[in-house]
Formats: C-alpha cells, sequence, structure tokens
C-alpha cells in the first residue's frame, strides 16, 4: 500500500518551502486565545528551519467569504508564531502578488513568512487555478500540514500541488493519518468506539465504517435517543431524529449480524428544562435502568450506571476510538457522564487512545485529561469523512512511495 511522502523523505535545504498549516485559531481582542493548533505544526517548521529551508507558511482563518476582513487578519498568529519560534516571523499583508512575491525572493535559509488569510480571496474555496498557480510560484516544495482542511478541494490545499512538483506531508498530517488511519485499519484488540453528539445522521456513516472493524461501539448524546426510537423507547422531548429511526435499525442490525457489542445507555440524565445560553438546567432526576424517558423531560446526559457500563468496555481495551460527547457537556450539570468517559480512556494507560475531533477535543481538554491520551486529532470533518473511508483531496494530491 502507498504510503504518502514527508518532509523527511525529501531535501529542503535552501529550498521555497510553501506549507499550508490550519491556523484557525480563536481570537480575542487581536490575540490568540488558543494556541493548540498553532503548537501542533511547530515541529513541522521546526524540523524545515533545522534542514535550512525557507519557510513560507499560509492558512486560512475564518470564514471572510472572499473579502478582506480585519477581524479574519493571521497577523496574530505572526506574532504567536514569533515567540513560539524564538525568531522573527515576517507577516506579509497579501497570500498572492508581486509583493509577495518580491518578498519571498528577499528570504534567506533559515527565514519565516507568513501569509495573510487565503480566504480573503473567493478564489481560494474556488479552486480557481489562478490563484492555485499565484501560490505555486512561491514554491520549489509544497507541505500540507493542514489534516482539517484536507477534505476540501481548495487553492491551497488541492489546486497548488498540480503546479509544484514536490508535494508532501508534514509531521502533524502523518500522525493524522497515522492514528486515524492505520490504527484503525488494523487495530490492537479489542477495538472500542465511543460515539456520541446530537446526530446520527452526522455519523451514520463512520458507524457503517467502524462496524466493519470494531468489536464494541458504545453511543451516547443526543443520537442515543434515535437508536432508542429505533427499539421503539419513548425518549419525550429528548432531541432526536424520528426520521432517521430506519437508519439506526439498520445500523443496530447490522451490528447484530457481525456480531459487534453495540450499547446504548441504560439509565439517563433527564431535565425538565434546559436553557443554553444561561447554561442552566431547570429540575433532574436519573430515569431508572431500562425506563422510558417520560413527556415533557429531556435526556441531557448518560447516567450512573451507564458510565459504569461504558467503563467496564473501555477498562480492557487496546484502541479506543471517541469521537462526540456523551451529553450537554458545556454546561456543568450535565457534563458528569461526558467527564467519566474520558476518565476512563484516559486512564487505560494500556491502549492506543484516539480522540476524534469537534467537540470531543473540548470535552477532553476541559475534562484535564488530554495530557493522558495518544492522539487528539486536529479535524472535525476530516476525522469523520476519513474515517467514513472518503478520500481526501488535501492528502490524494500529496506524493507517495
Amino acid at each position: 500500500m502507498a504510503r504518502t511522502k514527508t518532509i523527511k523523505d525529501i531535501d529542503v535545504s535552501g529550498k521555497r518551502v510553501l506549507v499550508r498549516a490550519d491556523f484557525n485559531v480563536p481570537l480575542e481582542d487581536g490575540r490568540v486565545s488558543d494556541d493548540s493548533r498553532i503548537a501542533g505544526t511547530l515541529p513541522t517548521i521546526e524540523h524545515l528551519l533545522e534542514q535550512g529551508a525557507r519557510v513560507i507558511l499560509m492558512s486560512h482563518l475564518g470564514r471572510p467569504k472572499g473579502k478582506k476582513d480585519p477581524k479574519y487578519s493571521l497577523r496574530p498568529v505572526a506574532s504567536d508564531l514569533a515567540d513560539k519560534l524564538g525568531r522573527p516571523v515576517l507577516f506579509l499583508e497579501e497570500c498572492i502578488g508581486d509583493q509577495v512575491e518580491e518578498a519571498v525572493a528577499q528570504m534567506q535559509d533559515g527565514n519565516v513568512v507568513l501569509l495573510e488569510n487565503v480566504r480573503f480571496h473567493p478564489e481560494e474555496e474556488q479552486n480557481g487555478d489562478d490563484m492555485a498557480k499565484a501560490l505555486a510560484r512561491l514554491a520549489d516544495v509544497y507541505v500540507n500540514d493542514a489534516f482539517g482542511s484536507a477534505h476540501r478541494a481548495h487553492a491551497s490545499t488541492e489546486g497548488v500541488t498540480r503546479h509544484v512538483d514536490t508535494c508532501v506531508a508534514g509531521f502533524l498530517m502523518e500522525k493524522e493519518l497515522k492514528f486515524l488511519g492505520d490504527h484503525t485499519a488494523r487495530p490492537d484488540r479489542p477495538f472500542v468506539v465511543i460515539l456520541g453528539g446530537a446526530k446520527v445522521s452526522d455519523k451514520i456513516n463512520v458507524i457503517e465504517a467502524l462496524l466493519e472493524k470494531a468489536d464494541t461501539i458504545l453511543i451516547g448524546g443526543a443520537m442515543a435517543y434515535t437508536f432508542a426510537l429505533a427499539l421503539g423507547r419513548k425518549v419525550g422531548n429528548s432531541l432526536s431524529e424520528p426520521d432517521k429511526v430506519e437508519v439506526a435499525r439498520a445500523a443496530l442490525k447490522k451490528a447484530e449480524e457481525r456480531g459487534v457489542k453495540f450499547l446504548l445507555p441504560v439509565d439517563n440524565l433527564v431535565v425538565d428544562a434546559i436553557d443554553f445560553d444561561a447554561r442552566t438546567v431547570g429540575e433532574g432526576r436519573f430515569t431508572g435502568e431500562g425506563e422510558d424517558i417520560p413527556d415533557g423531560w429531556e435526556g441531557v446526559d448518560i447516567g450512573p450506571k451507564t458510565v459504569e457500563l461504558f467503563r467496564a468496555e473501555i477498562a480492557p481495551a487496546r484502541t479506543v476510538l471517541w469521537n462526540g460527547p456523551m451529553g450537554v457537556f458545556e454546561i456543568e450539570a450535565c457534563s458528569k457522564g461526558t467527564f467519566a468517559v474520558a476518565g476512563a480512556v484516559a486512564g487505560n494507560r494500556d491502549c492506543v487512545s484516539i480522540i476524534g475531533g469537534g467537540d470531543s477535543v473540548k470535552a477532553i481538554k476541559k475534562s484535564g485529561h488530554a495530557e493522558k491520551v495518544s492522539f487528539i486529532s486536529t479535524g472535525g470533518g476530516a476525522s469523520l469523512e476519513f474515517l467514513e473511508g472518503k478520500t481526501l483531496p488535501g492528502v490524494a494530491a500529496l506524493d507517495t512511495v
């Protein structure tokens, strides 16, 4: 099977290396408020600098809709990055054009330049060839280290590769492909998958794909209520998708046919009111084991019996993939189930533990267990599409060996 080439496979000394990074970070008062995505690509940048490359960084930030918008400028990232690298990072007010090409032409070995937000141009998301060529003129080598954007065929992720001879993955991209790809395709067993979140429709393709690989699948979050409907249970006012009941039923049948243990919550935390904005809930109680959720009540978390059930499955696992919270973990009263699962995953030091992007990443960080898991994916939608078995344009465009 072909392996994606990485920066370790090539000579970058004295070369202009154009790196597509994921610097789509939150900003507050003109400063980076969460630098984890910047930190994630530091090993790639530092390796290139150690090898004597001239590093040109590009990224998107937010959704400026193809227009220049100061609130989505990458300038604060340049400052944060300079502090981390301990060297100057030249910020350019544009990402393509004569001035950018002149600035890059004057770079010396070991210099770092950060281009302005590629999404300030509509051609980025349109995968416009003129923009792709303009970016390619800056590069002798192209490196994609932005897994979170690899499911998009944009000018900076796919188009540019048609005009640069050497196109490889950075270290962060390599890790994503290893953990989400290799470790789930050929897992050490037992392989336990934990899926949560709101909608079955968002994850049904992932469920279908993982039913081919997993030994056990644990379901939490609001999607569990759609599966409960599929079993003829009542879910009260809980968030669910009645139009996806047949889809859920088919997944349950497939799990039974394949001998995959498919576990749903046996008890739930239910409340009579919830206010997301105020982060509060009304009166709450746990349902009894196997009890339906009554009318007027809404499920917001898994209950203590479910926590114990899930812990018992996670403890002997040798590979764990977790994608999606067990409840409305943003509200403290509804967070115990999610944090208990986080603790169980982090507490199994004998397994390869993979946190698959999105809200699960927020949850594992908020739980205080982020340092104890094997890998935290940087890709939300990209993680899901990759786990579904889809080809990611930004990965397929890279050279292989």
